[in-house]
């Protein structure tokens, strides 16, 4: 351990420093917040990384009292346990909550009844999952618009390509101006007076109904999926039935033809009823199928007719007869066939267009799969792993999933990525993902500027070297979607929800100005210029939502504020106030940074 933290107070204690911890500490850290890790089993790298930083590791396992208080629990604020297994999670959880009635204890947990149960005790369970989907969804669908609920107003925030050069006030109004992305920059939370050139990309919040008096109402819109039409969704369906069909049927499908063509032919000519009249081309019909058939009604009699023609009748059953049972067990092994391709999802494949393509059925892949589903878009899985424990749920919704190597091109033309309007790489392994990113690039050729392909990286060094030089488009980190929904659920603050803006993650939170804390009496202008306000709710809570506010408006006790802009900024505003010396339980032991 880097000394001793066992007599801190007011700190917070991050168990685990994988994927989403390692965030966690860092946003944390960046926020000026005193903190102390415990971690049994940490990544060596990752441990000299926190060590760097100043932030001592306690090395034992989180589910012992005697670690806990190692790392000061006693005086804690709040522990946050974001352990690899969640056993371990829930042990460690319990064990807190059991000797720390009061503390506040933030959780990552995958399992939702788990979930609910620990709800149960006050422990504030968060899935990485389920809080990063969505971003990853607005990724795919090149949607730019995210929906945020603020004191039950709906606010959208849209982007948009500026049309003509002007300040930001002369063409949108009293939009609030997230950022500006220019050729080689980005401004974020720029002023009203901003000056923007045609082409830039401008992210704007607003309500749908000032959006659509700016006259930018479509671009509130929710996404759809263009459908095929029902010819094309038939033609499919016989192509599909066609390639399925086994070549060995049509071989026996036209040997029947021929027998039975030939046989019509030869009763037409040679048989003779006993008073001399011919059979009628639907007699011969009718008595060729009869036989082949193996019915038999008796109708007509071959007894007294010439030889060689009761040969040819002997031919035609023994010949009828094996071709056919043939043609019986062919059809019914691809029918069979058939219903297996259709239960496993396959069937579909050849059908999809405009669709998306979800690489990785991991506990990420399958929130995505699901958020696009319920938007209405079609989305073909590729996974490696035939025991996901995921896969039945989605075949259950009638989405195919394919198991093969996704880097492959014969696995990228079977799941239609010609025709795919998007790609979302999502396994748990940057390696992969960025192999599997590399061959669809190659895979789309021409195509690779329309069709956004999403990774999931977990590096951000990685990510933004991904994007700079190999030209993958959206690289996106699940784990820093989600750590500051931990850090605000630890600090006692609201956080609504993240989203990018070009590279930028930008995080939407809510806070109650304190009494005597550092935002009351603040005006707004003296906040961080790269921080928007962009509603208050004044106290008493009955006063109808304040939107948007003017710039010299002075936050009061009890207001609440919604704040947009970059995360590390907005931890520190949202610390300013909540975490200030008055806030903090017994302040004469709190030390500041």
């Amino acid at each position: 351990m880097d000394g001793s933290c066992a007599s801190w107070r007011g700190h917070i204690i991050v168990c685990g420093l994988d994927d989403v911890g390692l965030r966690t500490v860092e946003q944390l850290h960046l926020a000026g917040v005193r903190i102390a890790v415990v971690e049994d089993d940490a990544d060596p790298r990752l441990v000299r990384v926190v060590r760097g930083w100043g932030v001592p590791v306690v090395v034992g396992s989180p589910r012992l009292i005697e670690t806990l208080g190692e790392a000061g629990l006693p005086g804690a604020a709040a522990v946050i346990c974001v352990l690899a297994d969640d056993l371990h999670t829930i042990e460690a959880a319990l064990l807190t909550r059991e000797n720390r009635p009061d503390i506040r204890v933030v959780v990552q947990l995958r399992n939702p009844a788990v979930g609910r149960a620990l709800a149960a005790l006050s422990i504030s369970v968060l899935d990485v999952a389920g809080l990063s989907a969505p971003s990853l969804v607005e990724a795919c669908l090149r949607t730019g618009a995210h929906d945020l609920d603020l004191d039950g107003t709906r606010f959208v925030a849209v982007q948009v390509v500026a049309d003509a050069a002007g300040p930001l006030r002369a063409r949108y109004g009293a939009l609030a101006p997230l950022a500006v992305i220019g050729e080689d920059d980005i401004e974020v939370c720029p002023g009203r007076d901003h000056q923007v050139r045609p082409g830039d990309l401008v992210t704007l919040l607003g309500t749908p109904a000032e959006l659509a008096a700016a006259g930018l109402g479509d671009a509130t819109a929710p996404p759809s999926s263009v459908r095929p039409s029902w010819f094309r969704t038939k033609w499919h369906l016989a192509q599909t039935v066609l390639t399925t069909v086994d070549r060995r049927l049509a071989y026996v499908l036209g040997g029947l033809f021929l027998l039975l063509t030939a046989a019509m032919v030869v009763l037409r000519v040679g048989y003779r009823e006993p008073d001399g009249t011919r059979m009628t081309i639907l007699d011969a019909a009718y008595f060729s199928v009869e036989t082949i058939a193996t019915v038999g009604f008796g109708d007509f009699y071959f007894r007294e007719q010439p030889t060689w023609l009761r040969g040819f009748a002997i031919a035609l059953m023994i010949l009828g007869v094996l071709l056919a049972t043939t043609f019986y067990a062919l059809l019914t092994n691809t029918l069979v066939s058939i219903r297996l391709e259709e239960a496993l999802g396959r069937r579909r494949l050849t059908q999809l267009t405009d669709h998306v393509v979800v690489i990785g059925l991991g506990s990420v892949g399958v929130r995505v799969v699901e958020r696009l589903a319920d938007a209405g878009i079609d989305v073909v899985v590729v996974e490696t792993k035939e025991n996901c424990r995921y896969a039945a749920q989605v075949r259950d919704a009638g989405i195919p999933v394919v198991f093969a190597d996704p880097t492959l091109p014969r696995t990228l033309d079977r799941v239609q990525l010609a025709q795919a309007r998007a790609v979302a790489i999502l396994t748990s392994d940057d390696l992969v993902n960025l192999e599997t990113g590399l061959a669809i690039r190659d895979q789309l050729g021409d195509r690779g500027g329309e069709v956004p392909v999403v990774l999931r990286l977990f590096d951000r060094t990685l990510a933004a070297t991904v994007e700079r030089h190999f030209g993958l488009g959206l690289a996106r980190s699940t784990a820093a979607l989600a750590a500051p929904w931990f850090v605000g659920a630890a600090l006692g603050l609201d956080v609504i929800a993240t989203f990018y803006v070009s590279s930028q993650l930008m995080l939407v939170g809510r806070l109650t100005v304190a009494r005597g804390g550092g935002l009351d009496g603040l005006a707004m202008q003296d906040l961080s210029a790269r921080t928007r306000v962009v509603a208050i709710s004044r106290a008493p809570g009955d006063t109808p939502l304040e939107h948007p506010p003017r710039r010299d408006t002075r936050f009061a006790a009890g207001d609440r504020a919604y704040l947009i802009g970059p995360y590390e900024e907005l931890l520190q505003v949202l610390r300013r106030d909540t975490l200030s010396p008055s806030a903090l339980p017994d302040r004469a032991d709190v030390e500041t940074r």
